[in-house]
């Protein structure tokens, strides 16, 4: 049978084929010594994990971090803006090490299975990755924590309760897992872009190691730890670039196929069936309301010549969904409704700000019962080629601060000017003009950068969210830059903003619409002021030790301390 990454409980019954399953023993039976067997059988046990890492679209009404997976950014315009956390909650089930004991249990048992040498390593290098996975997870929400290579045992307090290790010291156990995976794991092993393979440990570990250095570099101020991060984000995104096994395709088709084997720019990707598995985010985006795109993140699109529209001479102005979609990136045209604004009390399907997202509707079965509700099995991607791409060039830039090499002409060339020579996008190459970016070899400045943002880097950082709009990396992006500011209603306008429209052109425009100038201007979707979200805290950027957490280890005779802020 051919194995699918489906959100269902994978027996083994499921995932081996009918004549093994005739030599299986009954389930009830199976022991440590019945099960770690068989080289089959430690493949079988890995397909745990991939729903935990590689959720995708999500399974039924429940969503995986495409589209609103962390709306608690600057891209989205909502009538009731999500909240930063106020308080120390009594319990929070994320602070758990589950994941990480079942991958200590795996990577134990991989040891004693009668295989050859090659296959423990490889499957000791798939352990370890999801290891490093969930450890980055942890770190990524509380900061310092508690490293485990073992098994727990449950009798030993000692163990069980142990204080917080240091951040960097977790993460440069999780850099070790990620080169032994790179090291280890095969260049093919299963279903092409179905299962973890060299490229897949790769790919991750430029997201991971990025997240780190720049975490390193903007909280810490720890340049040191920031470049060994860094210098392996770049690594990794290299070797995946440099061996060209992948290449850039349309790009809206990795977002609404029904099928994405055989996409070039796909490394992993979660596969639906019709009728078995299947999610809601081409509903979503296809009949019902949507939580809207603001007007920030509208404008942070470039013009078709490459240029800010602050600068740009192609730029028609906001007055009309023609004029705002007149010469600009090609990725706004595969990512928004380019043809209509969509308006409460005109469309049933209305947008909060007018804009619509149309990255993940697949027409093929839109008016179909599969387009809508919980039945839409359109596949989703979990790592692609293009965030890749990305990786690189913001680890080349970010190194070139923190005591690396400097940027270079070559580096934007394989990186992100690959992104915009993609079919349909077609913008001007991103040049370095002495240490600023440029276009056709003339600088520019664009006179909405954050003035502590190097326009370089602010540059590279634009090119990330065009690329990789709502597909739920901004929340971690704005964290790890420490720039949750952006996100603040009051301070951001724009982001409590969506389309210039004038209500006389909307006769059927629901009264509720309010406009900044009264019949005219701008929609403004979060009109109460109790609704407004304000950044005024720095601790958010992490979040709290549960309290029933803190009181168990007193229980024990262990001070678990408390993220700063929440105490």
């Amino acid at each position: 049978m051919k194995t699918k990454i489906l959100a269902i409980a994978i027996s083994l019954v499921t995932l081996v084929g009918c004549e093994e399953f005739l030599d299986k023993p009954p389930l009830d039976q199976l022991t440590d010594e019945t099960y770690w067997t068989s080289e089959n059988n430690v493949r079988t046990f890995s397909w745990g994990f991939y729903t935990a890492y590689f959720g995708g679209y999500g399974s039924g009404y429940a969503w995986g971090k495409f589209f609103a997976g962390q709306s608690l950014n600057d891209d989205f315009a909502p009538t009731n803006p999500a909240q930063f956390r106020q308080n120390v909650p009594a319990t929070l089930g994320s602070w758990s090490f589950a994941w990480v004991r079942k991958a200590n249990i795996y990577l134990e048992k991989i040891q004693t299975v009668p295989m050859d040498e090659e296959a423990i390593n490889h499957w000791s290098g798939v352990a370890r990755f999801f290891r490093a996975m969930e450890y980055h997870d942890l770190v990524k929400q509380f900061g310092d924590v508690p490293w485990y290579d073992h098994e727990l045992d449950e009798t030993n307090e000692d163990d069980l309760y142990r204080p917080r290790d240091p951040r960097d010291f977790v993460m440069d156990r999780v850099m070790e897992d990620l080169q032994f995976a790179a090291e280890n794991v095969r260049q093919n092993d299963g279903d092409p872009g179905l299962t973890v393979n060299r490229d897949v440990v790769l790919a991750f570990m430029s997201r991971i190691m990025l997240y780190e250095g720049t975490w390193q570099k903007y909280h810490e101020g720890n340049t040191e730890k920031a470049q060994v991060y860094l210098e392996a984000a770049k690594w990794a995104a290299n070797e995946l670039i440099s061996a060209g096994n992948y290449s850039l395709g349309d790009y809206r088709t990795v977002f609404n196929s029904l099928n994405l084997a055989g996409n070039p720019e796909v490394i992993l990707y979660r596969h639906y069936e019709q009728g078995l598995i299947t999610h809601a985010l081409n509903s979503y985006n296809n009949k019902e309301p949507q939580s809207g795109v603001s007007k920030d993140a509208v404008e942070s699109y470039l013009a078709s010549d490459g240029l800010p529209i602050s600068l740009s001479p192609l730029y028609q102005g906001d007055r009309g969904i023609e004029n705002i979609m007149a010469n600009r990136d090609g990725r706004i045209y595969g990512t928004l409704v380019s043809d209509e604004l969509r308006l409460n009390g005109v469309i049933s399907y209305f947008s909060t700000s007018g804009y619509s997202i149309l990255k993940f509707l697949n027409e093929e079965i839109k008016d179909l019962p599969e387009g809508s509700s919980n039945l839409n099995y359109t596949d989703s991607p979990v790592m692609r080629y293009g965030e890749v791409l990305m990786n690189y060039a913001e680890a080349a830039v970010e190194l070139a601060t923190v005591g690396g090499p400097a940027l270079t002409q070559a580096d934007l060339d394989m990186s992100i000017n690959v992104l915009r020579d993609r079919p349909g996008v077609g913008i001007p190459h991103l040049t370095l003009v002495g240490n600023e970016p440029g276009v056709n070899g003339v600088a520019y400045d664009d006179p909405e950068r954050d003035p502590d943002v190097p326009s370089l880097i602010w540059e590279i950082r634009r090119e990330r969210r065009i690329e990789l709009m709502m597909e739920g990396f901004r929340l971690d992006d704005l964290k790890r830059w420490e720039k949750l500011e952006y996100s603040d209603t009051e301070a951001n306008e724009d982001i409590n903003r969506g389309a210039w429209i004038a209500k006389a052109d909307y006769p059927d425009l629901q009264s509720s619409v309010t406009l900044t100038d009264g019949e005219t201007g701008y929609i403004i979707p979060a009109t109460a002021a109790a609704s407004q979200r304000r950044f005024e805290d720095p601790k958010v950027y992490l979040d709290p030790i549960p309290l029933d957490q803190i009181t168990l280890y007193e229980q024990h005779g262990v001070t678990l301390d408390q993220n700063p802020g929440w105490e």
